[in-house]
């Protein structure tokens, strides 16, 4: 049964895609034999995937909890033309029901498909689901070509001899004709046959009672199938080898989550500008969005008819962002924090966005905002009121737990607790409610207290959250600061993520000692951690700013050097310090010297850059904002120091300063505060310049490379009003960015 390419496209049927699926309650013979019964978990890893309102239907695998391999054969618009599938959302709402042999028990999950990374070469899509699937097993891929000869096992939803649509999985053996560098032909056996609805089927080889993908269905003869002319009697096809593909499903599998407004696949980044001028009103506050691909750029503030409230002057829109997939559609949601809003006659009370994204770009969409403000909606902001000085959303982190579910964490450090003025809050913000955290609340640690600024950092990862109160007095040290880690994945009796422990600097388990002024946690990162032996990132790294840290250097005390500490966290809940972080002196081998001022800690960013591995020191970054460096004689000018996470500070150390070389260009400026905007995704340390020296700010994205110890230096990314099709007009530009 060799053919050639174009044989094959010509001489077998259209696809195995099934047309408008009418799912009837009659049993099903599939072609193979007897229907499989629900009790039946061999082949639980396979997936039946219904597009649009039943317009077609597949089959697919799961090869990774949060992903399936299918036939791109299933999303392309035709087929028997061009497999050419688009990256990004499908075009259609796509269905998948995993682990259900019977279609009409409650096993498995059902899950929405909501991303497609398509190959070029084959027939074949890899297809992200909205959660994870933790109820059944993946199947792993295999590692040698199919073989003339061998028996692969087909399992698919796909018309059995007698029904369009049968409601039970059915499987058949397939014996390998040949095999070339991306496909294979194969002969059903004993009158096996894929039909219409088995594309993208997995075709398994069993080695010792262990299954292996060795390729996908992708087009046959249908001979015997429910519908197919009576005269064809072939069984033959064409399967999608998958056996040499492991490296690209580690690789889309593995990698950060993307920022993706539009859905496309493609980067895109949102730059806060929060003193921005709009409409008038000085300090209104923007951001600023920029599409990946080319697509353009877009502009978002509160004079927009799909965003609530209207451009006040110094609201300062934008002051802090985050980015989640809230709706879990496939496009990223961009929160918003506007901790400057007035309310009423409540100066400063604060309020925070969600934007939905949507193919078309943020605010395009059905959905384009979600609204959150104390005393309105549901939960504890609508029990809470609004008050001067509250400042909700000064501070934002978003994160997904372990089992999928997006979630917000929002601060509110001047929320004043009874007659306890800024003892400071914080909101967990999930589904379609949300609670409040306090010193009060249920096991958390320390105590509602004035000027505690409880909220002042958030942080979260699918793990942990970790929340401070840089301005916690540790017995009579004012402004000595605390923080507390709490458990997203339990709720406790209050429906709040479960508080783990407290730290301070007071603690025998953390090293220095609490003094005023230290403002331990005023800066906070978390990322998630998988030790060697560990079969997930089930731990977290916490880095912890100190940027009031004082330090004795070569025996003179320096005030405001500043410090970062960082920790293990268990999945268990336990904790231990894994290392401290300053300049040191001029003669250790930390680049730089602490000096009154520096500041050291001001800012962090972390980034686990291959979540799904173990983690190393490669893997895992710091970046720390060492926002009052002076460079030479100039004061306040700024710096970044990056790290690793695991490895010894000295050795794993990277200086950036304007001009050195490293990737931002120019020359130190006084007061230009580099490292108060940093932000790691994956692929790159984002560095905000909002304090200048242009006028309006900068944002430099700078490649990996630039940023690692050793690293070559490869060419940086500006953006900057006036260039790129971004306005030139701006205030602090760069002051965040996500």
């Amino acid at each position: 049964m060799r053919h050639t390419r174009p044989v094959r496209l010509a001489a077998l049927a259209a696809a195995l895609i099934a047309g408008p699926v009418v799912l009837t309650a009659a049993p099903a013979t599939a072609v193979t034999g007897p229907a499989t019964p629900a009790s039946d978990t061999t082949h639980a890893y396979t997936a039946q995937l219904i597009l649009g309102d039943h317009d077609r239907g597949c089959s697919g695998v799961l090869v990774d909890r949060e992903w399936l391999l299918t036939a791109a054969s299933c999303f392309a618009d035709n087929p028997v033309a061009d497999l050419t599938v688009p990256a990004g959302k499908p075009k259609l709402k796509t269905t998948a029901t995993i682990g259900r042999s019977d279609l009409t028990s409650t096993a498995g999950a059902v899950r929405q498909v909501v991303e497609l990374v398509p190959r070029t070469d084959r027939d074949v899509v890899l297809a992200r689901l909205n959660r994870p699937v933790t109820n059944v097993t993946p199947v792993a891929l295999a590692t040698t070509a199919p073989t003339t000869g061998e028996e692969l096992k087909l399992a698919g939803y796909g018309r059995s001899t007698t029904e369009w649509a049968p409601l039970n999985l059915h499987t058949g053996a397939f014996s390998v004709d040949t095999s070339d560098a991306t496909t294979a032909t194969v002969t059903g056996k004993d009158g096996a046959a894929a039909c219409k609805g088995d594309t993208g089927g997995p075709l398994v080889r069993v080695t010792g009672g262990t299954p292996q993908l060795a390729a996908l269905s992708s087009r046959s003869y249908q001979g015997g199938c429910f519908g197919t002319d009576a005269t064809e009697t072939r069984t033959g096809g064409i399967a999608a080898r998958v056996d040499d593909l492991a490296s690209w499903v580690d690789s889309k599998v593995g990698a950060p989550r993307i920022t993706d407004f539009n859905c496309d696949g493609t980067e895109d980044i949102a730059i806060a500008d929060p003193k921005a001028t709009v409409g008038g009103k000085a300090g209104a506050g923007l951001v600023r969005i920029v599409y990946g691909g080319g697509k353009g750029t877009a502009e978002i503030h509160q004079d927009l008819d799909w965003v609530p409230d209207i451009a006040e002057t110094d609201d300062w829109f934008g002051e802090a962002i985050a980015t989640v997939d809230y709706d879990e559609d496939g496009c990223t949601d961009l929160v918003v924090g506007t901790p400057s809003e007035d309310i009423g006659t409540a100066t400063d009370t604060g309020v925070v966005d969600i934007l939905h994204g949507a193919p078309g770009g943020l605010g395009t969409g059905t959905k384009k905002n979600t609204h959150y403000q104390q005393g309105a909606g549901n939960g504890s902001l609508s029990a809470s009121a609004n008050e001067s000085g509250d400042r909700l959303g000064q501070t934002l982190a978003a994160a997904t737990t372990n089992a999928g579910e997006p979630f917000i964490v929002i601060g509110e450090p001047g929320e004043a607790l009874g007659s306890v003025v800024k003892a400071g809050q914080a909101f967990y913000v999930h589904g379609t409610t949300n609670v409040s955290i306090h010193q009060d609340s249920l096991d958390v640690p320390g105590a509602v207290e004035a000027n505690d600024g409880f909220g002042g950092a958030v942080a979260a990862d699918s793990n942990h959250i970790a929340i401070s109160a840089p301005g916690e007095a540790i017995g009579t040290k004012a402004d000595a600061g605390n923080l507390a880690v709490f458990d997203p994945n339990k709720l406790n009796a209050e429906g709040r993520p479960t508080p783990l422990f407290g730290l301070d600097q007071d603690l025998d388990t953390v090293s220095g000692g609490a003094e005023a002024g230290d403002q331990f946690g005023k800066s906070l990162a978390l990322v998630p951690y998988r030790p060697a032996g560990a079969a997930t990132a089930n731990e977290s790294i916490l880095a912890v700013g100190s940027p009031g840290e004082d330090l004795p250097i070569d025996g003179v005390d320096k005030a405001d050097v500043g410090s970062v500490h960082t920790f293990r966290v268990t999945g268990s809940g336990t904790y231990s310090q894994l290392s401290g972080f300053s300049q040191g002196t001029a003669t250790d081998d930390v680049t730089g010297t602490a000096e009154v001022g520096d500041a050291f800690g001001s800012t962090l960013t972390a980034v686990n850059t291959a979540p799904r591995a173990v983690s190393t020191t490669e893997t895992l970054k710091l970046a720390v904002g060492v926002t009052g460096e002076a460079i030479g004689t100039v004061t306040k000018a700024g710096a970044i120091q990056t790290f690793s996470l695991l490895g010894t500070p000295g050795a794993n150390d990277r200086w950036l300063e304007a001009g050195n070389g490293a990737g931002i260009p120019g020359t130190p400026g006084a007061n230009q505060n580099l490292g108060s905007s940093i932000h790691f995704t994956g692929t790159h340390l984002y560095a905000g310049m909002p304090y200048g020296p242009s006028a309006y700010g900068t944002l430099y994205a700078l490649p990996m490379s630039n940023v690692t110890a050793g690293g070559t230096v490869a060419a940086v990314t500006t953006y900057q009003p006036g260039q790129g099709g971004l306005p030139s007009a701006g205030a602090r530009f760069g002051y965040a960015a996500r």
